[in-house]
């Protein structure tokens, strides 16, 4: 499948204070005592892999020990594996089935009829890079072969067309945008219909930074969904909320409000090389329970990868 992983494994195993250096340190091949046991414990919620999480971890370690006290970093690791292997089955996070376009044939049409573009909205609270995402989102499709349009509908903020202007100049990818002040869902209705008469494939739509507890800003993203779904009754086919691994899981509270309200079908999980906070992703999708796609790993196009649960799990605790 996708072997950008390794540039994730690379970032997280280099960096002095991510969770599987800690882990390393702890460990060094020497058998469980019960400082480390402490150590452990202090690691994961510091994490921020969750509480609930961090429990069951602990908890399987120590029915582990009772059984083989002279047990070391090695088997720790596996078990930690296992808890966090068990969080994340059950729900498909790849991202193989978002890059197929096959077309279909309508009952008694004489040729071929394009499927409806693949439309992504993004969405998420100011600061957790929205916009940049939207065009290394648009750079990875366009990297698998796909034609994209990205709509601009992040019209409160003074920069945010000239920012994704840029990008669309040093990635070649269709934008439509509008005056600062325009109405987000007309920006969003006017990409998607040019999305439909250029034949594209993919439409990205930029939303601005929304606070969960501003209901006016909540309105305005319902409009807009409710809006492109004229067009078709399927628009959006995702929502994907954009969050911040800095946050931890403090985003979950933001999260957990734009899912009831909108319905989020993904995730992204933004600057993840940046942060100790390795563990944030198990902790996010502990309580969401929806596909993490993409996780953000630096500021150029190609930082933005698929989520490989297995391997992240892997790297994450790595003895």
């Amino acid at each position: 499948m996708f072997r950008l992983f390794s540039k994730v494994r690379a970032r997280i195993e280099s960096a002095k204070n991510k969770l599987t250096a800690s882990f390393k340190s702890i460990f060094h091949g020497e058998k469980l005592d019960p400082s480390a046991m402490d150590q452990i414990e202090a690691l994961l919620y510091s994490a921020d892999i969750g509480v609930e999480t961090t429990e069951n971890i602990l908890a399987a370690i120590r029915s582990a020990r009772e059984n083989n006290p002279q047990m070391r970093g090695k088997e720790v690791s596996m078990i930690c594996q296992n808890v966090l292997f068990d969080v994340f089955r059950g729900v498909d996070h790849s991202v193989e089935t978002l890059l197929k376009n096959e077309k279909i044939v309508a009952e008694g049409a004489i040729g071929e009829v394009p499927t409806p573009p693949l439309v992504i909205g993004l969405i998420g609270t100011n600061g957790s890079g929205k916009t940049t995402t939207a065009a290394k989102l648009a750079g990875f499709f366009r990297d698998n072969g796909k034609s994209v349009i990205v709509g601009a509908c992040d019209t409160f903020r003074a920069a945010a067309n000239e920012q994704i202007r840029i990008w669309a100049e040093q990635l070649h990818f269709d934008l439509v945008e509008s005056q600062r002040g325009a109405d987000p869902a007309s920006v969003a209705f006017d990409t998607c219909q040019a999305a439909i008469s250029r034949g594209r494939d993919v439409v990205i739509l930029d939303t601005a930074g929304r606070l969960h507890n501003k209901s006016n800003l909540m309105a305005e993203l319902a409009k807009m969904k409710k809006v492109i779904g004229r067009i078709n009754s399927d628009f959006p086919q995702h929502l994907w909320l954009v969050a911040d691994a800095h946050l931890g899981t403090n985003t979950i509270t933001s999260a957990q409000k734009f899912h009831e309200e909108l319905g989020l079908t993904g995730m992204i999980i933004t600057k993840l090389d940046g942060t100790s906070r390795g563990g944030a992703i198990v902790g996010i999708y502990q309580k969401l329970r929806i596909p993490v796609y993409f996780i953000g790993t630096g500021e150029g196009h190609g930082d933005l990868m698929p989520f490989v649960f297995d391997e992240y799990v892997r790297t994450l605790v790595a003895v």
